[in-house]
């Protein structure tokens, strides 16, 4: 009875955080199944916490639950309140894992309820994996119930018996004008609580409206299920907690599956592309549409095969259901188990000899129009064994490469549970421990201490809290011209291609080893002529979407806006000879763009180099015993391979795009930043000080995986003999190798006689979840994005180069085009060859880590 005691002081704590109890855990699950044997306590009470309060998957209480009610349905023993039916139901609920082999061998119990019980809870269960193998051997030893169950699986009744998406669906609006970003759905200074997802939705929109909880709280007692509807919804990254929250508040409970949610409509006039995915994968119905006429309160009425959103009896809105498949998404709750169930139903119509489904929907598909292809379209062709793939047609590529963070590594760790899988498919997964290293909360001790075992036991390659930016490690891990994907929406490869995802797909494409894409629209930019005195790729990855506002392409105002990389893959071209850490710089700004992905087309020379550089790094982590041994040294072969005949993928010179913006460098003669608090908000030096924009800075950062070791000695070379700088500097390389050789090359010292605050390789500020600036701070930042008090409550943050940092930090302004040009030409010229040369682990004698 202890337990129970615990448990309700336990839910009386959470019902005062306005949240429902944990999962029971491991223990907890062990004196319940007590209680429920021994017949202690309120049954009907023990045995709901048993059916709803455990989560699913493989989870270690799932093998607890799954465990007692195998032994229940067998008969091995018996307990009042549940029958051996009733557990295999129970059963039933648990998704997949644990529950498959019981109930799969429950098809051939003496108890006619048993098995019935067995078959209704086997055609509903999608996650059988090699647990199909077992009934199929029962089919062919003449099982009936088994041949009914495969029959159910060809027949797709898992997904026929679920209600299709209903033709009239009435909401009431729940709106946050302008743009809501994932740092407003998911803020990242209560980032340890992700994995909570109902404590962690008590966060939501908190910065950015008075009171949004209760106001949603209202809007529900008009009886009306909750619209959440924005004009921008979604850009940003931790798009998977976002949507968690979102569909916490306007969602409807998953019987079975404890604090998690599936359903809820989300509207918006601009949905960022990989939010809109990610609310596929949760089962939500996102609609791009106007919706300039819905205000907090409204009533309307949505027709979604028509197309239509209506309000007091007049249309307001048409949209077009995209992709044409989504209907079936939501039917199935969501992307993923559509996926996993369609595959589940077409092997089992391949062992019955039986043609192809006609239960789904079939992906609309473009016409091939003759042309040539991209080379994204080459590569994400390749990963489907194609010569390409058009945009607009939907694939499954091979995903050879996927990352996962700490502050969506739990989610993802969920997520895979759920999947019941106990190892990866996926050539390569990674996981990094970035953004919660420099100061870990209680619950990052845990998680730090535990993700890794999970991650490694199943096949993956864990670091080590310290060790650096997942970019900068797993970049070095890819093969070219190959897929991958990544929780973190930087995942953007230098080499290859990368479609960022919430940790729903990661998990999937982790768990599976490919991945849902419909394939997009590419942007073309061409860069031409030479790089100017002072100017830095940084000032490149700026002059993008300051040259597309040139042209019309790209809108700061978030009405109306346009934005012509938005969904899009943008594919780089005209710097071949770049170093593929220079590359990165490009294609990780890829995500300020809200482009699907980037590629960046490069010469031989520089990806040889840095492939013969990783092998090294690769060898290196196996001798300081990172695990899997065998997946590292997998990729190892691969690159060795690789580099035996190397070959790099290139555009057709047919190939179309949706738009094509020409750059010329000789144009390019001051520094161009992003200015507070808008990364598409680009201007050069000049046009800023010309504006009423701030100009003393306060504060000056220098890090996060926009940076690679050239940019740090860039910075020591700036600040050498100046002394201590009028500015709060912040010093944060990416990796403790760039740490490591800084501290060698003496820039630390440099670092530290300018009154530098130097912090642990990782995202530091970036992130903005822990070390914040002062509030109301204005900024000047190399990190990714300058969202509204990301950095620092209040705080207004430029973006741009190491360069331009360092001389923010010296003066404590930002300086004219004529003081920036009189300075850093003249502190690093002649030196260039020395600052920006990057780490070649292959170079370094007998290199450890």
């Amino acid at each position: 009875m202890a337990f129970i005691e615990d448990y309700k002081a336990h839910t009386l704590e959470r019902e005062a955080l306005g949240v429902p109890p944990l999962p029971l855990n491991a223990e907890q699950a062990v004196a319940l199944v007590e209680m429920i044997k021994a017949g202690e306590g309120d049954m009907a009470q023990n045995v709901n916490l048993l059916t709803n309060c455990v989560s699913p998957g493989v989870d270690d209480a799932a093998y607890v639950k799954a465990a007692f009610l195998n032994d229940v349905a067998s008969e091995k023993i018996s307990v009042a309140s549940i029958a051996p039916e009733n557990a295999v139901s129970m059963m039933g609920m648990m998704l997949g894992g644990y529950n498959v082999k019981p109930m799969v061998d429950a098809l051939a119990s003496k108890n006619p309820k048993v098995v019935d019980a067995a078959k209704e809870a086997l055609k509903h269960t999608l996650l059988v994996y090699d647990a199909f193998n077992d009934v199929e051997e029962l089919h062919r030893a003449g099982n009936a119930h088994a041949t009914e169950v495969i029959t159910s699986w060809a027949n797709a009744e898992w997904f026929t018996h679920k209600p299709a998406l209903a033709d009239k669906i009435t909401v009431t609006v729940f709106k946050v004008p302008g743009e809501t970003n994932t740092d407003d759905l998911s803020p990242a200074s209560e980032a340890f609580t992700r994995s909570d997802i109902p404590l962690h939705a008590n966060s939501m929109l908190v910065a950015k409206m008075a009171d949004p909880i209760n106001t949603i709280k209202k809007l529900k007692e008009k009886g009306n299920p909750i619209a959440y509807v924005g004009d921008v919804v979604g850009t940003g990254s931790s798009r998977k907690s976002g949507v968690n929250s979102v569909q916490w508040h306007i969602g409807e409970d998953i019987p079975g599956v404890p604090n998690k949610r599936t359903g809820g409509v989300v509207l918006g006039g601009i949905i960022a592309p990989i939010f809109f995915a990610t609310c596929e994968d949760s089962g939500a119905l996102p609609l791009e549409l106007d919706v300039t006429q819905m205000e907090s309160g409204d009533v309307i009425t949505i027709y979604p095969y028509k197309g239509e959103a209506y309000k007091e009896g007049k249309c307001i809105a048409t949209f077009k259901l995209n992709p044409n498949t989504i209907t079936d998404e939501v039917r199935a709750g969501g992307r993923i188990p559509l996926i996993i169930g369609r595959g589940l139903t077409a092997k089992a119509r391949g062992l019955l000899g039986l043609g192809a489904s006609d239960a789904f929907l079939t992906a609309e598909q473009p016409a091939d129009t003759g042309k040539g292809y991209t080379l994204a379209q080459k590569m994400v062709g390749r990963a489907c064994g194609m010569a390409g793939v058009r945009p607009g047609m939907y694939v499954e590529p091979v995903t050879s490469t996927v990352g996962s963070q700490d502050t969506t590594g739990p989610m993802t760790r969920d997520e895979v549970v759920e999947l019941a899988a106990l190892g990866f498919s996926a050539d390569l997964v990674m996981q990094s421990f970035c953004h919660t290293a420099a100061y870990p909360k209680p619950s990052d001790v845990v998680m730090h201490h535990t993700l890794p075992d999970f991650i490694s036991k199943r096949s993956g390659v864990a670091l080590r809290p310290g060790d650096g930016v997942i970019h900068s490690w797993l970049n070095r891990m890819v093969l070219p011209d190959t897929v991958g994907t990544g929780a973190d929406s930087h995942t953007r490869f230098p080499i290859g291609i990368s479609f960022p995802g919430g940790s729903g797909i990661v998990a999937f494409a982790a768990v599976t080893g490919s991945m849902p894409l419909t394939m997009p629209e590419s942007v073309l930019v061409r860069f031409s002529g030479e790089l100017q005195p002072g100017i830095t790729l940084r000032d490149l990855v700026n002059a993008i979407p300051h040259q597309a506002i040139k042209e019309g392409h790209l809108t700061v105002a978030k009405k109306d806006k346009k934005n012509i990389f938005n969904g899009r893959i943008l594919e780089i071209e005209g710097l071949p000879n770049m170093k593929c850490e220079q590359a990165f710089e490009l294609s990780d700004a890829s995500a300020e763009r809200s482009a699907a992905a980037c590629t960046v087309l490069l010469n031989e020379e520089p990806v040889i180099e840095y492939l013969k550089s990783n092998v090294v790094l690769l060898e290196a982590m196996i001798q300081a015993g990172y695990e899997d041994k065998r997946t590292l040294q997998r990729r190892i072969d691969k690159m060795n391979e690789w580099l035996a005949s190397p070959s790099l993928m290139k555009p057709d010179a047919d190939a179309e795009y949706a738009a094509i913006i020409e750059i010329d460098l000789n144009k390019i003669t001051e520094p161009i930043l992003a200015c507070p608090n808008d990364p598409d908000d680009v201007a050069t030096l000049s046009e800023v000080l010309a504006s009423e924009r701030p100009t003393k800075i306060d504060e000056v950062f220098v890090g996060s995986c926009m940076t690679n070791i050239g940019h740090y000695r860039a910075l020591g070379e700036v600040l050498r003999g100046e002394g201590a700088v009028p500015t709060r500097l912040w010093v944060c390389p990416p990796t403790k190798m760039d740490e490591k050789q800084l501290i060698e090359e003496g820039y630390y010292a440099i670092f530290g006689g300018s009154g530098a605050r130097t912090e642990i390789p990782g995202c530091s500020l970036c992130m903005g979840n822990q070390a914040r600036v002062a509030d109301g701070a204005v900024v000047f930042s190399t990190s990714t994005r300058n969202f509204d008090n990301r950095l620092g409550k209040g705080a207004q943050v430029y973006l741009g180069s190491a360069e331009l940092a360092a001389v923010c930090a010296m003066l404590g302004y930002l300086p004219t085009k004529e003081e920036y040009l009189n300075i850093v030409p003249k502190k690093i010229g002649g030196k260039e060859d020395k600052i920006y040369k990057y780490l070649n682990f292959n170079l370094i004698k007998n290199y450890k880590l």
